[in-house]
């Protein structure tokens, strides 16, 4: 039986009070500090992940550093305290421990975590990728549309992620947006794609600039808040949020009811699991990031998989064939951390193609 953990921390202060009923006593100031002085901690144990070719036992840990703090804390006191975090996924048996989240940007890209640890690491990364344009692909077919038809945008297209996401996605759609904060890392990322395909691809620096031009959205931004509003998505708009946090507002769930937004990475875990901990995700589903942790635990590959800021097709590929094997699979849609009934699904299509009509816009097939 292959053993990990995974490496969760806290989203924001009000995700620590969610968990923690006690805490929402004390001042934000207060408990932010109290976080940076505790020891990373066991929150539950991982059971029933099995296959008719291996089975694993893990543990979710927490490393007690918020994404806000990740952001502002110097590197060299956020890095300190994921080592930490691993040092007690090693003491807890684990072969290979899994960095959720800021865990994972932190450090190269959890190189230098890698290389403090006695255990194997991997930032999920690779499959997260494999999930999320498989998501993205089946909500754009959903809706009726045909890959080499539409515009799409990539936010945060220079992390490791959204960079591989783009290289792969390019040669199969009508245009591509480069989305993200640095014009220079954009332009050079545009210069790879064009020099491999003959997509037209564009860049830009401002998501209500970009977006309202894009049919299908991929975003992976490393922002702490949320950056897309209801007003920067077009009549019809796929977008598949593969971002923790997310990168799009709960405003578009309440105003927008002709987009569908879906969470990308989601998936369903083989056997009869119990995470015991609650990630707003089905019974039986987890994170891709997670699973790609799981499916190396099956195969009991304690090596260190997806690290860095450059992910390789081959190893995307490689994992979503181990997680075939497994019996992982991506989940049906669901946005916001609510499964999307077939219902709703009609709704949205129907909503989507009036409203395209109005706008003048190519209406789904």
């Amino acid at each position: 039986m292959g053993q990990f953990a995974f490496m969760i921390h806290p989203l924001d202060i009000a995700s620590v009070t969610r968990q923690f009923p006690w805490a929402r006593f004390i001042p934000e100031p207060v408990l932010g500090a109290i976080l940076r002085r505790m020891p990373p901690f066991k929150i539950s144990t991982i059971t029933g992940i099995r296959s008719e070719f291996g089975s694993a036992h893990g543990h979710f840990i927490v490393c007690p550093v918020t994404t806000r703090q990740f952001v502002e804390l110097p590197e060299e006191v956020t890095i300190k305290k994921v080592v930490a975090t691993g040092r007690l996924a090693e003491k807890l048996g684990a072969g290979i421990v899994g960095l959720g989240a800021f865990n994972a940007v932190v450090g190269d890209g959890g190189n230098v975590v890698a290389r403090e640890l006695d255990i194997a690491v991997t930032t999920g990364n690779s499959y997260t990728v494999a999930t999320a344009i498989e998501g993205a692909r089946n909500a754009a077919d959903y809706m009726g549309y045909r890959l080499e038809d539409v515009t799409l945008a990539v936010v945060g297209a220079t992390g490791s992620i959204g960079r591989i996401c783009s290289e792969i996605l390019a040669p199969e759609v009508g245009e591509i947006i480069l989305v993200g904060r640095n014009t220079a890392t954009l332009e050079e990322l545009r210069g790879d794609i064009q020099s491999a395909t003959t997509t037209p691809a564009r860049v830009a620096t401002d998501v209500s600039v970009a977006l309202p031009d894009a049919d299908v959205v991929i975003t992976v931004s490393s922002a702490v808040d949320s950056i897309i509003q209801p007003g920067d998505l077009r009549p019809g708009a796929v977008v598949c949020d593969v971002a923790r946090p997310r990168d799009v507002s709960e405003k578009v769930a309440a105003a927008r009811d002709d987009v569908l937004v879906i969470e990308g990475g989601i998936v369903s875990i083989p056997g009869n699991p119990e995470l015991n901990l609650d990630f707003g995700t089905p019974a039986g589903t987890c994170m891709a990031c997670m699973a790609e942790t799981m499916i190396l635990a099956m195969e009991e590959r304690y090596e260190n998989y997806t690290l860095g800021r450059h992910l390789t097709v081959e190893q995307i590929r490689e994992i979503d064939q181990l997680a075939r094997k497994h019996g992982f699979a991506v989940s049906g849609f669901r946005a916001f951390e609510k499964q999307l009934s077939d219902e709703e699904l009609d709704g949205i299509r129907t909503r989507a193609r009036e409203n395209r009509v109005r706008a003048g816009l190519q209406v789904s097939s």
